[in-house]
C-alpha cells in the first residue's frame, strides 16, 4: 500500500509539473488590446518577434479593440491560466480604466504579472504664439486667463486628459478639455492654432517640435527623455512631481503557475537586453526600465502604487467613461 501511494503521489506531482516543465508546446496569443497599426501594437510585435526565439514557439498577435481597450483585457482575464494567452497592457488599460469603468473583472487581482517593458512620459507642448517660453510661465499665463484656455487630448480618461486634470490640481489652473477621436487630429489642431496646449506622447509631439511647428516646455518624469535630451524634467522646470508616464507591461490571467511566468519573464528580460529592441524603443521615445525593474515583484509592487496614486485623482476630477 505504501508502495502504491508513493506512486500515486510522484505521478501527481509529475502531473503537475509537466506543463511547466515542457512549456511552451504551441503558439502563445499576445492580446493588444487596441486597433493595429498603434503605439501599442507596434510594442507589442516587437516583443513577439523578438521573445519567440527564448521561448522556442511563435507569439501571435491578436488586436482586439474597443472600449479603451477594456474588452481585449476582458478576454485575457477569462482566459485560461496556462501561458497560451498573454495581455500587452498599459497605464492606460491596467491603471485608468479600473477608475473610470464599470468592468467584469479587477484590472490587478485577475492578471499574474510578468514585467514592465518600457515607459512612455508624455511632453507639455503649446501652440508656437502662446506667450511663454518655459513652465513656469505657461502656468502663469493659465492662471492669468482662467477657463479661456483649451487641451486637446485623444478622449475622455486618456494619458493627456488625465495628465492635464492632475496639472490643474497642482497648480490650481483652469482650463478646457477637448477631446478628439485620437492624438493624430489633436496635433493638427494645436499646429493650426484652433487650440492652446497638449500633453503628449512623444512619439507624436516631437517631429512637429523638430520641425518647429510647437513649443515644448517638460517632459513629465524625473529624467529627460533619451531620445528628446534637451527638453527639460518638470523638477528641472519648476513643478516638481508631475509624473505622468504611459507604461507597457505584460501580464498572464490570474492563476497561471509559477514556472511559467518565470519562462515568461526571463524571454522578457532576454528581449529588452537586445540592441536592436532598445534602439526601436528609443526610436519610438519610449525607455525601458532598469533590470532590477523587470520583474514580476516590480510590475505588481509598480501597479499597487500606481492605482493608488490615480485612482483618488480620477475620481476627484469627476472623469467617467461616457
Amino acid at each position: 500500500m505504501r508502495v502504491m501511494f508513493f506512486a500515486a503521489v510522484v505521478a501527481a506531482i509529475w502531473t503537475t509539473a509537466a506543463p511547466a516543465q515542457s512549456y511552451p508546446t504551441k503558439p502563445i496569443t499576445l492580446v493588444v488590446p487596441f486597433a493595429a497599426g498603434g503605439p501599442s501594437d507596434i510594442v507589442g510585435r516587437i516583443l513577439a518577434e523578438r521573445m519567440k526565439t527564448p521561448l522556442g514557439q511563435p507569439i501571435i498577435v491578436e488586436n482586439i479593440g474597443g472600449a479603451a481597450g477594456s474588452i481585449g483585457v476582458g478576454r485575457v482575464a477569462r482566459a485560461p491560466a496556462d501561458g497560451y494567452t498573454l495581455l500587452l497592457g498599459i497605464w492606460g488599460t491596467n491603471v485608468v480604466n479600473g477608475a473610470i469603468y464599470d468592468l467584469p473583472y479587477h484590472v490587478m487581482n485577475d492578471f499574474a504579472p510578468i514585467g514592465m517593458l518600457a515607459v512612455n512620459p508624455s511632453i507639455i507642448v503649446s501652440k508656437k504664439d502662446i506667450p511663454a517660453d518655459d513652465l513656469k510661465g505657461l502656468i502663469a499665463w493659465l492662471k492669468a486667463n482662467p477657463d479661456k484656455a483649451s487641451q486637446g487630448t485623444s478622449g475622455v480618461g486618456s494619458a493627456g486628459h488625465v495628465a492635464g486634470a492632475f496639472l490643474q490640481s497642482m497648480t490650481g489652473t483652469r482650463f478646457q478639455f477637448v477631446p478628439y477621436r485620437g492624438l493624430a487630429p489633436a496635433m493638427q489642431d494645436l499646429v493650426a492654432g484652433q487650440i492652446d496646449m497638449m500633453i503628449d506622447i512623444p512619439a507624436s509631439s516631437l517631429p512637429q517640435l523638430r520641425d518647429g511647428r510647437i513649443k515644448a516646455y517638460a517632459i513629465t518624469a524625473p529624467a529627460r527623455l533619451a531620445s528628446a535630451p534637451d527638453i527639460p524634467t518638470v523638477d528641472e522646470a519648476g513643478l516638481p512631481g508631475l509624473y505622468v508616464s504611459v507604461w507597457y507591461a505584460l501580464w498572464a490571467p490570474k492563476g497561471t503557475p509559477p514556472d511559467i511566468i518565470a519562462k515568461l519573464n526571463a524571454a522578457l528580460v532576454e528581449t529588452l537586453a537586445e540592441p536592436a529592441v532598445q534602439q526601436r524603443f528609443t526610436d519610438l521615445g519610449l525607455d525601458i526600465p532598469p533590470r532590477a525593474q523587470q520583474t514580476p515583484d516590480f510590475l505588481a509592487a509598480h501597479h499597487r502604487a500606481e492605482i493608488e496614486k490615480w485612482w483618488p485623482i480620477i475620481k476627484a476630477a469627476g472623469i467617467r467613461a461616457q
